[in-house]
């Protein structure tokens, strides 16, 4: 049977997620679904752009569970909208390439660091990653400054600030996994991974938060798992005024 998996881009800003580039992560088995919000914001980099993303986010989720599909995935490092997503589906699981990727980094090592676009996330990944349990890992946060909508720019200048950062994570912040702080980082893990071998650093992991997070959908899918409804109860139902599209999906 094939898994069918909704990756929702929390984001209005068209070309930043290339559909071919989640096609690459298909295999037989798994088919992957994308939708990006009606409204919302351009990126996400800072608390009230997160809340902007929600509503849109809850609404692509309730209705990819509408159309059948197996899970969700919310293609942003912040995670918008997952805890409220977990309380509204009812039948499949949601998840977050923030919560996948840093419990996969706690696997695989003593202490990560998250390598990520600008200083103004830097709170918001902080609190996820004690909202998940795993300060304690979190070696430090490192940041490119390089914004997400200047991402696709001059992809070499990218390239040697990830790989910088993450050799500097490693050498002074006893970092010995790096975790890839955007999705909009797609399938540059190699090329951290070599950044850090140039500099004579090989045998840490580089995690990328899309693929790790397809996987591990799909691994949970694949085991009847979803998330639990004590954890996440429904909420009661009560008027909400505005949000059309959020409220079309609960009709």
């Amino acid at each position: 049977m094939t898994t069918r998996i909704k990756v929702i881009t929390p984001i209005i800003t068209e070309g930043l997620r290339d559909l071919a580039d989640l096609r690459a992560l298909e295999h037989d088995g798994l088919r992957l679904e994308h939708t990006l919000l009606a409204e919302g914001p351009s990126s996400i980099e800072s608390a009230f752009e997160e809340m902007l993303a929600a509503p849109g986010t809850v609404a692509a989720a309730l209705q990819a569970e509408a159309q059948g599909c197996d899970a969700v995935i919310i293609d942003c490092f912040g995670d918008p909208g997952l805890q409220a997503a977990r309380e509204m589906l009812t039948k499949i699981p949601a998840f977050g390439p923030g919560e996948c990727s840093m419990h996969a980094a706690a696997m695989l090592g003593q202490r990560f660091t998250i390598v990520t676009v600008v200083p103004g996330v830097m709170s918001m990944l902080t609190e996820l990653a004690h909202r998940y349990g795993l300060a304690g890992k979190l070696a430090s946060i490192r940041v490119i400054d390089i914004p997400v909508l200047a991402l696709h720019g001059d992809m070499g200048a990218l390239q040697r600030a990830m790989g910088e950062q993450a050799a500097r994570a490693v050498r002074e912040d006893g970092a010995d996994v790096i975790v890839l702080g955007c999705t909009g980082f797609l399938g540059c893990a190699e090329v951290v991974e070599a950044e850090l071998a140039k500099a004579g650093i090989v045998g840490v992991p580089v995690i990328d938060p899309i693929p790790v997070t397809v996987n591990m959908a799909h691994a949970l899918c694949r085991s009847g798992l979803s998330h639990s409804k004590r954890g996440w109860s429904a909420p009661a139902r009560k008027p909400i005024g505005g949000f059309a599209a959020l409220q079309a999906t609960l009709r």
